[in-house]
C-alpha cells in the first residue's frame, strides 16, 4: 500500500498510542499484501469504550466474518480499518491497525489513499445520483484517470467483476438509482473495485436484500476473494457459514473467539459463542 505524507488528524478526532509499538512484533515483518492485523485495539466514543483489546488477523484472499449481537462493536471495528471513525468528533483509537505491515494510524498515512486501498460497501445500497457509468468512473477520475478509453475499460471491467455488466451494458448512461436493490448493491461493489483496492469491507451488505439478491452477492463475494481480502459484518449466521473462511465473535466490545468458520460453528470453544450461534441469545 502506497503512503504519502500528509498532515496528522486533529487530536480530538483520533488518538494513537505509540507506546503500543514496544510490545508487538515489528510492523515490517508483517508486510504480506492485503493482510489486516489489529493489535490490542481500544476504541472510544468520548468516554464510552466501544472496543476493548481487540486482536484479529484477516488474511488475504479469504473472507473473514464478524458476528455478534447488535451494539457489540462489529461495525465500529470495521470502520477502524479505513479510518471512517475519524469523521466522528471525540473518537480515539489506541493500539495498532496494520495493513500491508503499515500502521494506518501514523501521521505518514494519507487517509485518501488508505480509503482507496480499503473499499467499503454499506448496509443500504448507496449509488450516487448519477449514471451507472459515472458511478463507476467517479473514483478513477478522482484519482487522476482522465482518458475516456481508459475510463471505458475500467467501467466495463468493474461491472463484469461485480457480475453486473450483462444486465446493464445497454443502459449504462441511465441512473444507477433505477436499478433494483440487489443490482444497486452490486453497482456499489463495482464502484469499490474500480479503484483497485486490496481490501473490501462489507457492513451487512445483504440485510436489505431478498434471498435471490443475497445469493448473488454471496456468489460474488466468493469470486472476489480470489483477488481481495474481504471482511464482512453480518447478523445472518447462515451467511457467515456459507460465505466466510474465518469468523470472529464479538460481544460487549471484545472478541470472545476467533477461528476457522467451520470450527466456530461446529466446535466452538466458548459457551457464549455456542449460545449465540444456536440462537439462545442475541
Amino acid at each position: 500500500m502506497t503512503t504519502v505524507k500528509t498532515e496528522p488528524p486533529s487530536p480530538d478526532v483520533c488518538h494513537h498510542d505509540n507506546e503500543m509499538s514496544a510490545v508487538v512484533e515489528p510492523a515490517e515483518t508483517n508486510t504480506q499484501k492485503g493482510l489486516v492485523r489489529a493489535i490490542d485495539v481500544d476504541f472510544f466514543y468520548g468516554d464510552f469504550q466501544a472496543l476493548k483489546k481487540v486482536n484479529l488477523e484477516a488474511p488475504p484472499n479469504k473472507i473473514t466474518a464478524l458476528i455478534g449481537p447488535s451494539g457489540c462493536g462489529k461495525s465500529t471495528f470495521l470502520r477502524c480499518l479505513n479510518r471512517m471513525n475519524d469523521l466522528i468528533d471525540g473518537t480515539r483509537l489506541e493500539g495498532q491497525v496494520l495493513i500491508d505491515g503499515i500502521d494506518i494510524y501514523t501521521k505518514e498515512v494519507d487517509v485518501v489513499e488508505l480509503r482507496k486501498n480499503v473499499g467499503m460497501v454499506f448496509q443500504k445500497p448507496n449509488p450516487f445520483p448519477m449514471s451507472i457509468y459515472d458511478n463507476i468512473a467517479y473514483g478513477p477520475k478522482m484519482h487522476g484517470v482522465k482518458k475516456k478509453s481508459d475510463l471505458d475499460d475500467i467501467v466495463e471491467k468493474s461491472l463484469k467483476g461485480a457480475y453486473l455488466w450483462d444486465e446493464v451494458k445497454d443502459k449504462i448512461k441511465q441512473s444507477g438509482l433505477g436499478l433494483s436493490g440487489g443490482q444497486q448493491q452490486r453497482l456499489c461493489i463495482a464502484r469499490s473495485i474500480a479503484v483497485e483496492p486490496e481490501i473490501i469491507l462489507m457492513d451487512e451488505p445483504c440485510s436489505a436484500l431478498d434471498p435471490v439478491a443475497t445469493a448473488k452477492i454471496e456468489d460474488l463475494m466468493l469470486e472476489l476473494k480470489q483477488k481481495y481480502t474481504i471482511i464482512i459484518v453480518t447478523h445472518n449466521m447462515q451467511q457467515a457459514q456459507r460465505a466466510s473462511d474465518y469468523t470472529a465473535f464479538f460481544m460487549h466490545g471484545e472478541i470472545v473467539e476467533t477461528d476457522s468458520t467451520e470450527s466456530i460453528f461446529l466446535n466452538p470453544k466458548d459457551k457464549r459463542t455456542e449460545d449465540y450461534i444456536s440462537g439462545r441469545f442475541g
